[in-house]
């Protein structure tokens, strides 16, 4: 059984726990996330598969 486990919403997860435990770093998750998802975009996902 494989589990296919996809980076951008993974990503998202990481982002939306880590606001809700430091508010303070909102600017920073935000921007973290934003530059991520863009490199992801450009790059592919192949480029960054984890499995």
């Amino acid at each position: 059984m494989n589990i296919h486990l996809g980076l951008t919403p993974l990503i998202s997860l990481i982002a939306g726990i880590l606001i809700l435990v430091m508010p303070k770093l909102l600017n920073y998750i935000i921007a973290f996330y934003l530059i991520a998802v863009g490199l992801i975009g450009i790059l592919g996902v192949h480029a960054l598969r984890l499995g």
